[in-house]
This record gives C-alpha cells, sequence and structure tokens, in this order.
C-alpha cells in the first residue's frame, strides 16, 4: 500500500467486497448517525483528493469516500479479470452504496469522472439524492464539435498508453496541468502515491481515458446518453457547481451546458482555479459546500 504521510491522510481504511470479488476502499469518517456525505472522485485522483472536505465535514456528517476498483487504495484486477468500463463502474458504486447507505437520503459530491458515474446511479435513484455538488464534471454525451483537449486525445494514441503504464505520464502530468496554483510537494506525492511503481499500478487511469466516449459505438456512449435523458430528475433538487474557471478539460462550454440542463442550480465561479478546484481553492470550496449542505 502506497505510504501517504498520517498528517495529510489520516483516515482508517475500509474495504468492501464487490460482486466481482474485488476490494473497495473507502474512507468513512464522521458519526454514524451523522447526515451522510458521499464523495465520488474521477480520473486520475482517489479518495484522497477530498481529504480537506472531510476534516472539516466530519464532525456531524458521515462522510464517504469510496476509490474505483483499480484506484487509490482499493484492488488492482488485470484486464482479464475486471471490466474496465463505465458501466462496471456505476454497478461497483451502487453495490457498494447499498452496503454502506441502503437507506437514508445522501448528499453527492462529485468530480470529473466521479460526476459521470455518480449522476448514472443518481437519475435511477433520485428519491435516495438530498443534494448535490458539482465540482468541474460532466454527465453526457460529448457534442461532435467539442474538441477533445490535446492532453487527452494523446494519451489515447499508443505512444500515451506506454507512457501512462510505464512512466506514470497521466497522474504525474495532471498534477501540473490540472491545478492553477503550483502544488505543494506533499500533496503532488499525496495524488499519484497509488499510481506509482509498477504498470500494473495505473491501468485504470489508462483504461479511464479510453473509455471517454467519442462516438456511439463506443461503450460509455449508451451510459452516458441514457444518464443525460434523465437528468430532469433530479432538476427539483437543490444543486450547486463550484468551477474552476482555469480547467484545461472541463472549461465554460461544459459549464454551459449544465446550465442548460439545469438552469436553476446555483453556481459558484472560481476565476483563479483549475480542474483540480478542491486543490486550488480549498477555503473556499470547503466553505461553500459545508454552507450549502447545512442550508
Amino acid at each position: 500500500m502506497p505510504l501517504v504521510p498520517d498528517k495529510l491522510f489520516p483516515f482508517e481504511p475500509n474495504f468492501h467486497v464487490q460482486s466481482t470479488g474485488h476490494r473497495m476502499h473507502y474512507v468513512d469518517e464522521g458519526p454514524l448517525d451523522g447526515r451522510p456525505v458521499v464523495m465520488v472522485h474521477g480520473n486520475p485522483t482517489w479518495s484522497f483528493y477530498y481529504r480537506n472536505l472531510i476534516e472539516a465535514l466530519k464532525g456531524d456528517h458521515r462522510c464517504l469516500a469510496p476509490d474505483h476498483v483499480g484506484m487509490g487504495l482499493s484492488d488492482r484486477p488485470g484486464k482479464s479479470a475486471y471490466d474496465y468500463t463505465m458501466a462496471s463502474r456505476v454497478a461497483d458504486f451502487g453495490h457498494w452504496l447499498d452496503e454502506v447507505e441502503p437507506e437514508r437520503e445522501i448528499d453527492l459530491v462529485v468530480h470529473d469522472w466521479g460526476g459521470a458515474i455518480a449522476m448514472a446511479w443518481a437519475v435511477q435513484h433520485p428519491e435516495r439524492v438530498r443534494r448535490i455538488v458539482l465540482l468541474n464534471t460532466w454527465a453526457f454525451t460529448i457534442p461532435p464539435d467539442e474538441p477533445l483537449p490535446f492532453a487527452l486525445k494523446f494519451a489515447r494514441t499508443g505512444l500515451g498508453g506506454f507512457l501512462i503504464n510505464r512512466f506514470n505520464a497521466f497522474s504525474g502530468l495532471a498534477t501540473r496541468l490540472a491545478t492553477a496554483h503550483r502544488l505543494d510537494r506533499e500533496v503532488a506525492r499525496g495524488l499519484t502515491a497509488p499510481y506509482r511503481g509498477s504498470p500494473d499500478r495505473r491501468l485504470a487511469t489508462l483504461r479511464f481515458v479510453q473509455d471517454i466516449p467519442l462516438k456511439e459505438s463506443d461503450a460509455a456512449w449508451p451510459v452516458l446518453a441514457e444518464t443525460e435523458k434523465h437528468l430532469d430528475r433530479l432538476a427539483a433538487k437543490p444543486i450547486r457547481f463550484i468551477w474552476g474557471a482555469k480547467d484545461f478539460v472541463f472549461d465554460d462550454r461544459v459549464l454551459n451546458m449544465w446550465r442548460e440542463i439545469w438552469p436553476e442550480a446555483e453556481v459558484e465561479y472560481l476565476e483563479d482555479a483549475g480542474h483540480y478546484v478542491l486543490e486550488d481553492a480549498p477555503e473556499r470550496v470547503v466553505a461553500g459546500i459545508r454552507q450549502f449542505l447545512g442550508q
């Protein structure tokens, strides 16, 4: 298990065994009877991304933050042992949630791929969702005229895949491209810690990039299309976007798509933050989430 300083990630590990037999690691902090807040990470991060929010909320909330299979501190099955697709991620998330919080309404905080995964589950279970906070994410099909950012386009090439597998290029590069301000060295190492070492440790980061659906024949396309079709089921929920303006992946065009889908949602727009908005502006983001969840 990769080492992360306790001062940065002082949380006891918990594990849920999926129906596939693979263990999913998750953080579970705060009182069990506290209002549940479920935080879903994207690629190439892990539950470490939510450490500051967990610390701020755990006094009176039950803070739950899973690591997707193959990521963070979860098991790392090989390609033949696990289907690294969005459909599998959504099924995993639902299976885990049915175990840890099967009955109460939850608050969702999502980022990057975590938004697509959690919203795909949420539109099928709107009665189980109380409030939603979205941090630089998406949950709809990509328009044909929307160009894929160069870094993602390159990551999908043979050379890009080789560099990700052999040299941890994606998670390492993300610590530079995904923030508007230089990350503290220990924080950067914490974000990349689970993906250092042998190539099998970062198979999931590559498969997430390869699973981005660009056309209808791609495996994740029908999952996203179905999610997009039913996002209106969540429109009556209290929803807040906290958006880093300097995002090399999810720019203002993506935010405007969201505004068309949920025009009543609150938007907090941070001019000096990037894709890793919780790293660039932790105090403001944490305060904004805490205030919103407490309403």
